[in-house]
């Protein structure tokens, strides 16, 4: 048994590091407050949604947009650009303005793209509508994406009043199925992990990331760096867009924003499975050491624990145990609980119910599956996609 004890001892070590890492992070991440005085006379914003195969999103999210702000049509424009969906994404957006009769919403049937021309992801769509605006402000948010009372007006009265060229807002994750129970919480803690909010907020520091489902540009920075037609190859458009903001000399600054938007980013496991073997390689650069860290981190930290505990249990059981053993399970139950306080912890500011934190274990086993997929799709293009539309490698 003393292979398992020392196993048990590297998971220690690992979670500790993990724990403190995590909790550094939180504490120096910032939320998005309203300001003491809100200004929403010369406020003019284009709110831009591009939609592809969203049937079961569309609706409720126009319906949150709408209802979270009282801003006329000639202050804000709601632009839903149907990016060439095969599902009815752009007969229910239709039918729903029809009904609603609101001003403020305008529904675009999405052009072809470009031929001759790469473009992946949502940014031919974000183009499109960009360019049909004129307005100060864009903002960009996603299908999934349910705004909350408050959120247009506080989001940019905000980046306002701080000179912040490019506002992102990190959301409150929603889980539905057992999928998202297992995997969303660990992705949530390990981008926490990954990701300082200091230098990402610091304009002198290279590390830059944003977060897609919400990204406020001022129009003369979106334009200034070329806009998603500059990262049009990109299929984490969100971080190069960031990082263009960055290199011009721009402020841009990531907030928690989970008390004004929250997001069920996938609704089944074959969309989890899709959409992070999407981004995570892509995420970490093409960094093949980044990915290896992230996959032994979440099973020595989850998963490993969980492993040994039968094995110990049973020699207990079978009073074939020693002081070996009772030291492993101390270890185990140890590596447990602080397992369940870094959920807790992040789950404070991405507002994600500890729910299933006991299958953390088999959680870890998943989301090590994904980081291998991600790295196979990315390299080889074998089953890159996103909702069936096959993705181009750019290098």
């Amino acid at each position: 048994m003393i292979p398992i004890l020392i196993f048990l001892s590297v998971s220690l070590i690992s979670i500790t590091i993990y724990y403190f890492r995590l909790k550094q992070s939180l504490a120096a991440a910032q939320r998005l407050v309203a300001q003491t005085e809100i200004n929403i006379d010369s406020l003019n914003i284009s709110l831009i949604i591009p939609a592809y195969n969203e049937a079961e999103n569309i609706d409720e999210c126009l319906l949150a947009v709408l209802q979270s702000t009282n801003l006329p049509a000639s202050q804000l424009e709601v632009l839903v650009i149907d990016d060439r969906s095969n599902d009815n994404t752009l007969e229910i957006a239709n039918n729903l303005a029809t009904k609603l009769q609101d001003a403020r919403l305008r529904i675009i049937e999405g052009k072809p793209r470009p031929e001759g021309e790469i473009w992946v992801g949502k940014n031919w769509a974000c183009t499109q509508a960009a360019e049909m605006s004129d307005r100060d402000y864009l903002l960009f948010i996603d299908a999934d994406v349910r705004l909350k009372q408050g959120a247009i007006e506080t989001a940019i009265n905000y980046a306002r009043h701080n000179k912040i060229e490019l506002l992102s807002l990190l959301m409150a994750i929603e889980c539905g199925c057992m999928a998202e129970w297992l995997v969303q919480p660990i992705m949530t803690n390990l981008l926490a992990v990954g990701f300082d909010h200091v230098t990402i907020n610091d304009p002198q520091d290279d590390n830059a990331f944003a977060a897609g489902p919400f990204m406020l540009f001022r129009r003369s920075a979106y334009s200034q760096i070329g806009g998603h037609r500059a990262v049009r190859s990109e299929v984490v458009e969100d971080v190069e867009l960031a990082r263009k903001v960055k290199q011009a000399g721009l402020k841009s600054q990531v907030l928690l924003g989970s008390d004004y938007i929250s997001a069920r980013m996938y609704r089944s496991w074959h969309a989890l499975w899709e959409g992070w073997t999407k981004n995570l390689y892509l995420g970490a650069q093409r960094r093949m050491f980044p990915m290896l860290q992230i996959i032994i981190a979440v099973l020595s930290i989850y998963t490993l624990p969980l492993v040994c505990l039968p094995f110990v249990v049973f020699r207990i059981l079978a009073n074939s145990a020693n002081y070996v053993d009772y030291l492993s399970l101390a270890l185990i139950f140890i590596i447990i609980y602080i397992q369940y306080s870094a959920r807790a912890m992040c789950g404070k500011s991405s507002y994600t119910p500890n729910s299933y934190w006991w299958l953390g274990g088999l959680g870890g086993i998943i989301v090590a599956a994904i980081a291998i997929g991600s790295i196979i799709k990315t390299e080889t293009g074998w089953g890159w996609t996103w909702r069936g539309r096959k993705l181009v490698i750019s290098r």
